[in-house]
């Protein structure tokens, strides 16, 4: 566990904001198009937290797709794209507090997420988080997104801290694992998309993310 805390990394999608109920739907429209009904249940089970490009190569195999991951990737890329013109992903009850919170203490925060980068931007212009993050890590910044580490280790090297003075805060067992795979230790905010995740290896799982900072202020910090 972190001895002396000095950053806070976040996720983004399912953590910072609530955006996988509008994932879901844009991904049920677009295999809907292919002849394939998407449940939420599925989705829950196989996609949530999940990079765009990984779920997309899954659906291909999963539903005996007759095109290439790419074609749904460049759909789903552009489903995002349209929606985030017309608004920006709600803040997830407690986010904006979170936020500005770590960044009063003292503490370097910064946004890790395996999806683009666009998501992110859109979301601190539109809730005035901007100048509360330290840094941002997307997937377009590395060779292989969440569950690797990739993200993570970057974000360690550009903030100049060790795997030790952090602690991630994250939504799905897929952050989980590219968090803990860079040494870091990971704190679990489920959201209903991802309670049924495999959190046994965070060091602790709360349902509000105030509890979450709550919890590294006070175990984290001498």
């Amino acid at each position: 566990m972190a001895a002396s805390l000095k950053g806070i990394l976040f996720d983004h999608d399912g953590t910072l904001v609530n955006s996988e109920m509008t994932h879901f739907e844009m991904w049920e429209g677009i295999l809907a198009e292919h002849g394939v009904q998407l449940t939420q249940a599925r989705y829950q089970q196989h996609y949530a937290g999940i990079p765009t490009s990984a779920n997309a190569s899954d659906m291909v195999a999963r539903f005996s797709l007759s095109v290439p991951s790419s074609q749904l990737v460049a759909a789903k890329e552009a489903a995002t794209r349209d929606f985030l013109v017309q608004q920006a992903f709600p803040l997830r009850a407690g986010a904006y507090d979170a936020v500005t919170r770590c960044h009063a203490s003292g503490l370097h925060t910064a946004v890790v997420t395996g999806a683009g980068r666009a998501g992110v931007d859109r979301t601190l212009t539109a809730h005035a988080l901007g100048d509360f993050i330290d840094d941002v890590v997307s997937g377009d910044d590395v060779a292989r997104s969440k569950p690797a580490p990739d993200c993570y280790r970057l974000a360690l090297q550009r903030l100049g801290l060790l795997a030790e003075q952090c602690v991630a805060v994250e939504d799905t067992e897929h952050g989980l694992a590219a968090a803990s795979a860079a040494g870091i230790p990971c704190l679990a905010v489920p959201t209903a998309m991802s309670e049924h995740h495999d959190f046994s290896r965070a060091a602790g799982i709360f349902e509000t993310l105030d509890a979450a900072i709550d919890w590294a202020m006070n175990e984290c910090r001498p």
